[in-house]
């Protein structure tokens, strides 16, 4: 648990803080919003790169030993961006540090895959990742403006893990697969199992997030050229939302498995649909501070449940890394995607076209998740880990049982 929550930490932590990276960017290079986003998505795009080759690999190359190049990676490249002010060495240091954020959550989601809890361990996960985000978002302005400290506060999650990651399994014997058949080349045998479901919910999760980051990209002009916000009241409900996100991510633990997968993901995509209408045409402080707040409370709730279901769909955590890359695709394109849209729809138009995709993507995701939850395990609800908790887990001869960010 805590080598999958260290994970969890590393590799969502950048995307989190991302309107913060992208912002400083600005301030200490001389980009402009366009350059300095296209960094952004530079970054987000190099962890969905290094998420797909992994995809099928990290059982038999030893999730311990990729997720310490991970986090080696995470340290080093971020740290590097972190001390730099030439420009290169910046794009270097980002496009390093996402691959190897890519690379931690692609382990997090392939031993997620073996465990009987995924959803509880993705609460937990968001939930630290969520946490320690906010204390960054909450402490950076006290320390200074400069991009070193945001770049430098990912580094240092990441050398902070390496400690944790003695708790994963060693490599598998090279060649097996789950049933343990020798494939040519010794590659885990394809083509990989529940092949539609799985295609469905990768291409669904890319939009999903898509339309989220997309709105997260220009949140910040509608408070301020819409709704008529100053600096500092929108700093106040940008805080308030991320207070809203630990609460929603507390709310999926508490709810668990009692209603299965299906009805909190469809409901909580409609409510996420709303909220994003409510937010593009939002032209006072009140409408637009409620769909922003409401919106961050019910995306990391769906967001638990989308990563369980897909960790459910593949005991060797193949799909979850391929959605888990879907979506790192999704939102590495979602700023520009809402930026283009509002520049030639404007905010409302924006705002209604995103709430149109995320109806268009709610039947199929309710409908995986429908097939995925009959051969999925029970889910626990989150609670506190008990003396039988720890029996049944020293009996699991599953090696994964020892991460989303994270998200």
């Amino acid at each position: 648990m805590l080598a999958l929550v260290a994970l969890f930490c590393a590799g969502y932590l950048a995307p989190y803080l991302l309107p913060t990276l992208v912002g400083r960017l600005g301030t200490d290079f001389g980009l402009s919003p366009t350059e300095a986003g296209g960094v952004g998505s530079g970054l987000l795009l190099a962890s969905a790169l290094a998420g797909i080759v992994l995809t099928g690999r990290v059982s038999r190359l030893g999730p311990a030993r990729v997720a310490r190049t991970a986090l080696v990676m995470v340290a080093a490249g971020f740290g590097l961006a972190a001390l730099t002010h030439a420009l290169p060495l910046l794009l270097l240091g980002c496009v390093l540090g996402g691959a190897g954020s890519g690379a931690a959550t692609a382990v997090a989601a392939s031993v997620l895959a073996r465990r009987g809890d995924p959803h509880r361990v993705s609460v937990i996960g968001l939930l630290v990742t969520s946490g320690l985000a906010s204390a960054i978002f909450l402490t950076l302005p006290h320390l200074g403006s400069g991009h070193g400290l945001a770049f430098g506060s990912i580094a240092v999650t990441g050398a902070l893990a390496l400690p944790a990651m003695r708790g994963l399994p060693g490599a598998r014997a090279s060649g097996a697969g789950t049933s343990g058949r020798r494939s040519p080349g010794g590659r885990t045998p394809l083509p990989m199992p529940r092949m539609r479901s799985g295609i469905t919910l990768a291409v669904c999760l890319m939009l999903w997030s898509l339309t989220q980051n997309a709105l997260w990209g220009v949140s910040g002009r509608i408070g301020l050229d819409r709704a008529g916000l100053t600096e500092a009241v929108l700093g106040a409900v940008f805080a308030a939302a991320l207070g809203a996100g630990l609460i929603g991510t507390l709310g999926a633990g508490v709810v668990g498995s009692r209603f299965g997968p299906a009805l909190p993901i469809g409901a909580g995509t409609l409510a996420i649909a709303g909220c994003v209408l409510v937010t593009g045409s939002a032209h006072r402080a009140a409408p637009f501070a409620v769909g922003e707040i409401a919106w961050n409370a019910v995306y990391p709730f769906v967001l638990s449940y989308l990563l369980g279901l897909a960790a459910s769909l593949d005991r060797e955590g193949r799909w979850g890394v391929l959605a888990g890359s879907a979506s790192s695709i999704g939102v590495a394109c979602g700023p520009l995607a809402g930026t283009l849209l509002a520049t030639d729809a404007g905010y409302p138009g924006m705002g209604a076209t995103l709430a149109l995709v995320l109806l268009a993507v709610t039947g199929p995701l309710v409908l995986v998740a429908r097939a995925g939850s009959t051969a999925a395990p029970e889910w626990p609800e989150l609670a506190l880990p008990t003396q039988a908790h720890a029996d049944s887990a020293a009996q699991e001869a599953v090696p994964g049982a020892s991460n989303a960010a994270a998200a």
